[in-house]
């Protein structure tokens, strides 16, 4: 993986969680229904719904970067498509449009207004330079009217997506909207994973946080996962760093370690990141085996596996079941079915995609077949509470736009991830103390 392309990715890793079941149920219901399905919408034709997935996949400077998000929609469309999913959604059948955003501010404009022109939503949005939802908020409707697009994000980089009216980002947002033009901001973490290393360690971990220093975005992200790491008790200072860094960055970072006898070090660069630390922790003979390395990139990642050796012992604190775990989870099993090298970017948008057809079930309920509009989705994606994918996710509400609260805390050992805590398959540790608040000035308001 390139140094570009760890950078770009580090930017989407920082801006940094009604069940599934109800899809079939819904998609059932509404084929079994004496109502015939009819042309009702934008990208809504009598036997398709026609959903867009924006994503930078196709540029040269860093190839297929986000094609597990493409792959996770049009996977997630192909099992709601099949019988195992209901046979579609409202009598219809999903049909995924592609448009890559090519890391490129207006191709990624160009995409909106395509999508805008041609599908009833967004789904599993995944670019960096969608810095302006101007497009998506003023998107006209059937009738004429500016009603706006629906945007459910795997991840939302900037401020502008992720706090607009429209969007509604599937992990949740670490920002509380209202307090963005504040001083200081309300964020919010979820520390569950750093709570048990901290005390595991008896209360005792201490070292360095490597954040992002790539972009102000990226900074704001993976600060807000730096002081939900010290707000569980870890000591320790920021210590800024590039995706495009050499290992030779983080020679006086390693040296400081082993001055204060460091025993935790967490990264929310790329996995790259992660090998050039612990690298430069072997060449200077630093004992990993006494260090808590915590890294927020790494699953699933296939560069995780090429450096096996290296990240050996690494923890990763995710919001979804691990992979591995598939037959304890309907909705998992048919993720790990459907969709081709599952990797998280994947997990993101085949989640963003169940949110949609959770929504999209919640107007037939209430309006039948032909009650699909983009206003009816919006609504309904704003009453959206508890959702978790079918339980494949972490619970939360779209209602208060807050990350969820649960998690499963994972550990690469021998090239495999185990399940860490908690201990018993196929769940996540909900407890309302996992998620903590934290006040501080990172807009530079």
């Amino acid at each position: 993986m390139s140094s570009v392309s760890n950078r770009l990715r580090c930017l989407v890793a920082t801006s940094v969680v009604i069940a599934t079941s109800l899809a079939a149920v819904g998609a059932a219901a509404a084929q079994s229904s004496s109502e015939k399905p009819k042309a009702t919408e934008v990208g809504v034709t009598a036997s398709e719904i026609h959903i867009a997935i924006v994503a930078d996949v196709d540029n040269a400077i860093a190839p297929g970067l986000f094609q597990g998000g493409v792959n996770g929609v049009q996977g997630a469309a192909k099992y709601l498509n099949s019988k195992a999913g209901g046979g579609g959604l409202a009598g219809r059948k999903v049909v995924v449009d592609f448009y890559d955003a090519k890391l490129n501010p207006s191709e990624t404009r160009n995409a909106v207004i395509n999508a805008c022109q041609s599908d009833l939503a967004m789904v599993g949005t995944e670019t960096i330079f969608l810095s302006n939802m101007d497009d998506a908020t003023n998107c006209k409707d059937q009738a004429g009217q500016a009603t706006g697009m629906p945007d459910i994000p795997s991840f939302a980089t900037g401020i502008p997506e992720a706090c607009s009216a429209v969007s509604f980002p599937v992990q949740g947002n670490s920002l509380d909207c209202a307090t963005v033009a504040q001083n200081p901001q309300t964020y919010w973490a979820t520390n569950g994973g750093a709570q048990y290393l901290v005390k595991k360690n008896n209360n005792d971990l201490h070292g360095v946080f490597i954040i992002s220093g790539d972009t102000k975005d990226a900074t704001r992200g993976s600060t807000i996962l730096a002081l939900g790491q010290q707000k569980a008790g870890i000591k320790g200072d920021m210590v800024p760093k590039g995706g495009r860094d050499p290992q030779s960055a983080y020679t006086p970072v390693v040296q400081q370690m082993k001055t204060d006898n460091s025993n935790f070090a967490s990264s929310t660069l790329t996995v790259g990141g992660m090998v050039e630390l612990r690298s430069e922790a072997q060449i200077q003979g630093l004992d990993a085996s006494k260090i808590s390395w915590v890294c927020s990139t790494c699953y699933g990642d296939k560069a995780t596996l090429a450096n096996s050796d290296t990240l050996d012992g690494t923890y990763q604190q995710i919001g979804f079941l691990p992979f591995e775990e598939a037959k304890y989870n309907k909705t998992l099993a048919a993720f790990v079915k459907n969709v081709k090298d599952p990797d998280s970017f994947s997990a993101y948008s085949f989640e963003a995609t169940m949110a949609f057809a959770d929504a999209i079930n919640s107007v037939v309920a209430k309006d039948g077949v032909n009650g699909i509009t983009r206003a009816s989705t919006l609504a309904a994606l704003r009453n959206l509470t508890d959702f978790d994918a079918g339980g494949m996710a972490g619970a939360h509400s779209f209602k208060d736009g807050r990350l969820s609260k649960c998690f499963v805390l994972t550990q690469f050992k021998s090239g495999k991830w185990v399940r860490v805590t908690p201990s018993k398959k196929g769940t996540f540790d909900c407890t309302p103390s996992n998620q903590v608040t934290i006040k501080a000035n990172i807009n530079g308001v």
